[in-house]
């Protein structure tokens, strides 16, 4: 194998569970967010740092062992999640594994995420890759069904064979900064998930300023959370550099309090290679090269694997293919 272009970790989930801590609004309360000062950190992160050339083929390599592999379609079938399934197994074709030196170990995805009504297919689909299974569940996307049905959710796609539950949030607790019925309704979904990781879905789109995005990722880790989330991809306004740089920063805030590292994952409009390593780029610069690894780093998303295949061809050939040549499913 490349040495250059192999992966750090393996998709998986090495980690120690988040245990959560007691509701603790002085860790939030009290924080200010400059927006103008955050959209400026946000804009100069692609200008202060370029990767090109084997650099970039790395980059984007580890940015394909990241991808939680996504279909949330009402016309989803069992076949077409078969189909996805298979290309998550083997994301690049033959010919580039070779050109890059990746074919005695070839790079797969960090995870699928489906409906729970897919979770079923999938699970079969993926037995024995080492590829878990993520179920959007608690009523994804508006999350405003009533808390027992939300959790009833939660076990139906675990019964299903789902291992990661991304979890939508209440916007309402959110907008209206009741903490307390937010993080009880979190660490109930927490307990519920058992041992299968939990992803906190906080709809950025839908929180109206950065002081409750803020807020609500602190909240969401206070009670339990394993990644938080910016998107459901269904808001409109999904995942954007200056709320995730905000959301970065309380990971690393949570973590120097509470001693526990959490992950982080966009979601939501993230398309292009460029996409990519602009949030690569941002792990990078605020948490560290441990955030560029799918333990602790997620993109939600499809067709940005199709681009990030035509990158890396264009890479090993010095040729760019048409999208329709790298099908999806």
């Amino acid at each position: 194998m490349n040495e250059n272009l192999k992966p750090l970790a393996a998709a998986g989930h090495n980690r120690p569970r988040n245990p959560g801590v007691a509701l603790e609004p002085d860790w939030f309360e009290s924080v200010g967010v400059n927006a103008n000062a955050v959209d400026r950190r946000a804009a100069a992160l692609m200008t202060r740092r370029s990767v090109k050339k084997e650099f970039q083929a790395a980059w984007l390599v580890r940015a394909l062992t990241c991808i939680d592999l996504t279909t949330l379609a009402g016309d989803d079938t069992p076949d077409r999640v078969r189909r996805l399934c298979a290309k998550a197994r083997q994301p690049l074709s033959d010919e580039i594994l070779k050109a890059l030196g990746l074919d005695d170990d070839p790079p797969k995805v960090a995870a699928v995420c489906v409906y729970p009504a897919m979770v079923g297919p999938a699970a079969r689909a993926l037995r024995g890759s080492g590829i878990p299974v993520a179920s959007v569940a608690t009523g994804f996307p508006a999350g405003q069904t009533p808390l027992r049905q939300r959790l009833d959710e939660i076990g139906y796609a675990l019964s299903e064979g789902a291992a990661e539950i991304d979890i939508v949030l209440h916007r309402a607790y959110a907008l209206e900064r009741d903490w307390r019925a937010l993080y009880d309704e979190v660490a109930a979904m927490r307990e519920a998930c058992g041992n299968a990781h939990l992803k906190a879905i906080l709809a950025t789109g839908d929180l109206k300023t950065l002081r409750n995005v803020y807020a609500a990722s602190m909240v969401a880790m206070q009670a339990g959370a394993d990644f938080i989330k910016t998107s459901t991809g269904k808001e409109d306004v999904n995942a954007t550099l200056p709320v995730s740089l905000v959301m970065a920063r309380a990971l690393r805030d949570y973590g120097e309090r509470a001693g526990f590292e959490i992950g982080f994952k966009p979601a939501g409009g993230v398309r292009t290679a460029k996409d990519a390593l602009a949030w690569l780029i941002l792990m990078k610069e605020e948490l560290g090269v441990t955030w560029m690894q799918p333990d602790l780093f997620r993109i939600g998303a499809s067709g940005l694997l199709t681009d990030i295949e035509r990158q890396l061809e264009h890479f090993a050939t010095g040729r760019y293919s048409a999208a329709y040549r790298h099908p999806m499913a």
